[in-house]
């Protein structure tokens, strides 16, 4: 079962003010793997993470093409490493996409004054430690 925690909530929410951002790793059909920063990750319910998509480049190609994501996030003075695995969703217009725009940090919005972005959810699969240790997995 994927019951994403209160901590995992407060800490991917000022991760990036926290200058510890999120890496999203995806791979292309063809197993090429790409690892993009985004600032804008967030518990968006109990098994679902999500983020705003601003730059539109290999990240966003990718899920078009392979849906499956894995989200790292880092936080050294915690010293909490997280692992999320899941299958990813495109939301580029709609009342998902206005939801998460509205529940995005502040700076990344700032990042993209026009609000051509589209919002990402993660359906999450399983939640791993970097010592390799699952903490959470779907039944």
């Amino acid at each position: 079962m994927i019951q994403l925690t209160d901590e995992m909530k407060e800490l991917l929410y000022s991760a990036l003010a926290d200058g510890y951002t999120p890496l999203v790793g995806t791979a292309s059909k063809d197993g090429w793997p790409q690892i993009s920063p985004k600032g804008s990750v967030m518990v968006y319910d109990s098994e679902t993470l999500a983020y705003w998509e601003r730059s539109k480049r290999s990240a966003m190609d990718n899920l078009a093409e392979n849906p499956k994501v894995v989200i790292y996030y880092n936080n050294q003075a915690t010293r909490t490493r997280w692992r999320f695995y899941g299958t990813a969703t495109i939301h580029e217009s709609g009342a998902i996409r206005d939801d998460v725009m509205s529940k995005t940090i502040q700076a990344e919005l700032d990042r993209d004054p026009e609000l051509k972005g589209v919002a990402v959810l993660v359906k999450v699969e399983k939640v791993g430690e970097l010592s390799g240790n699952i903490l959470q997995q779907r039944d």
